[in-house]
């Protein structure tokens, strides 16, 4: 029965003690859906009877079913009941290769994307980095909202869009650019793709050749890496310092096609670029033609510190594309971000925009639109500032224990996560493996690095971590760090 399947997975997930019931109940609903279990079409039991059989509030399951059918798993029938939607993927049973046969199915390329950077190693936790807090979304409205414009959809509404994405909402998007990031743009220049994932590899695509360098920061974001290695790029690693990138005359001998930055907060050290360091970079792309790839992912979430200009507002050359996502603030599934490209890229950027990806989702755009238009976006966004705030104040005061000449805490003044960084010498794997077995999930800052082997540490995010969570698990998780660190300065 699907209860007996659930109460399992729900115990399970219990045992980690720091996932909210709600969240509990969507991850085993979701695991049963995309393991098979729960196939396309059939029929979930009604939000009471989950409600007596798993002996949870009604709220906790309404609020589980809402998040599923938000993000597609789910669709509702008026009279008839909740399903499990028909376009979810039937998962695939791998045929076993013939005896004697040796299993070389992929390509270079493709072993290296199914190996390099695994994303479902990051299991959704309140320490996990890059993930936001989407409980709070207001699911209700969103719901009347997407109805509203199905309702009203013309035909065209339901076709492919050659234009660069709605309207209204490219222009919604460049008023806040306009204003909040100084980026001088056209809404012409404003181009909806289905996120940053997406825009990185039309970017790829469209500016670099198999074999042409690009430039990424070292520690590296796993998403570009990915994108790059999907297009055949030459990776060519630039150390990452406390000012962001630090490009030497020896990274100049490989002049690069394209360079991928991060600059308001470095992904993952947390770095800011300076003033300096964003005028070099500019620079650089002058004289060697290059492009910039701005992914200016969490600027929405400065804590402390006035704003650096993006490096899009400071582009007098036309050579910086810059990337945005709107999942930080509303939710990941929502699969909607923002490209703006220099003018005199935006048709063929449109062209093959529409050639390569056939991009869609009018009504969900339309509905973003004015969730935007009526002043939405801007409430939710506030009310995320301060809620972040909040978990960011409480999780400093939570590592204080642990900071001194060993550790100290970098890129902590915006977005959604820090960086503990640690001695050179201090293996960051082994102690993210020993917080894990205390069901606590933060990123050993190695991991990220793609050459070097001198950045030790620990991405810490609190962006997912709901405050009682921090409260509880912060001491925790700073008291395993600190008994490493007397480990380790006892056997200096």
């Amino acid at each position: 029965m699907l209860s007996e399947l659930l109460l399992t997975d729900l115990a399970r997930l219990g045992q980690l003690g720091n996932l909210p019931l709600h969240r509990q109940l969507y991850e085993a609903l979701r695991r049963a859906i995309l393991d098979g279990k729960l196939a396309a079409g059939d029929r979930l039991p009604s939000s009471r009877e989950l409600t007596q059989d798993l002996g949870l509030s009604r709220n906790t399951v309404v609020a589980a079913i809402n998040q599923l059918s938000v993000e597609g798993y789910l669709v509702s029938r008026v009279g008839s009941g909740t399903f499990v939607n028909a376009s979810v993927p039937k998962p695939v049973a791998r045929r076993p290769a013939p005896r004697g046969h040796r299993c070389n199915d992929l390509s270079r390329r493709g072993s290296a994307l199914a190996t390099t950077f695994c994303a479902d190693q990051l299991e959704v936790q309140p320490f996990t980095a890059g993930i936001a807090d989407f409980s709070a979304f207001p699911v209700a409205l969103w719901q009347r909202l997407q109805n509203k414009h199905w309702r009203m959809t013309y035909p065209d509404m339901l076709d492919y869009c050659y234009s660069g994405g709605y309207a209204p909402l490219r222009r919604a998007v460049a008023d806040y650019l306009r204003v909040f990031r100084s980026v001088p743009l056209d809404v012409d220049q404003v181009i909806i793709t289905s996120g940053t994932q997406q825009s990185l590899e039309l970017c790829a695509q469209l500016l670099g050749d198999p074999g042409d360098a690009v430039w990424l920061e070292d520690p590296a974001y796993w998403g570009a890496v990915k994108a790059f290695l999907a297009s055949a790029l030459a990776l060519h690693p630039v150390r990452v310092d406390d000012q962001g990138l630090a490009p030497t005359s020896a990274d100049l001998q490989a002049p690069p096609r394209l360079i991928y930055v991060t600059p308001s907060h470095q992904y993952p050290t947390g770095a800011v670029m300076s003033l300096a360091r964003r005028h070099q970079l500019l620079d650089i792309a002058r004289e060697h033609r290059s492009w910039i790839l701005e992914d200016d992912y969490d600027s929405e979430f400065r804590f402390s510190g006035p704003p650096i200009s993006s490096l899009a507002g400071l582009d007098k050359n036309e050579c910086v594309l810059y990337l945005g996502s709107f999942s930080k603030v509303l939710y990941p599934g929502l699969k909607l971000g923002y490209l703006v490209v220099p003018k005199r890229l935006v048709a063929a950027f449109k062209q093959a925009h529409y050639d390569l990806n056939r991009p869609g989702q009018m009504p969900l755009q339309a509905a973003l639109a004015e969730f935007i238009e009526m002043g939405h976006f801007a409430s939710a966004l506030r009310r995320a500032r301060q809620s972040y705030a909040q978990r960011r104040h409480c999780l400093l005061e939570a590592l204080k224990p642990c900071l001194g000449p060993m550790a100290h805490i970098s890129g902590a003044e915006q977005g959604l996560h820090l960086c503990l960084r640690l001695p050179a010498t201090m293996d960051d794997r082994a102690l993210a493996q020993c917080i894990a077995h205390r069901g606590l999930t933060v990123r050993p800052l190695s991991a990220y690095c793609l050459q070097r082997t001198d950045s030790k540490g620990l991405v810490i995010g609190y962006g997912y971590a709901a405050l009682a969570d921090i409260e509880r698990a912060g001491p925790i998780l700073a008291g395993l760090i600190a008994d490493e660190l007397a480990k380790s300065a006892a056997t200096r």
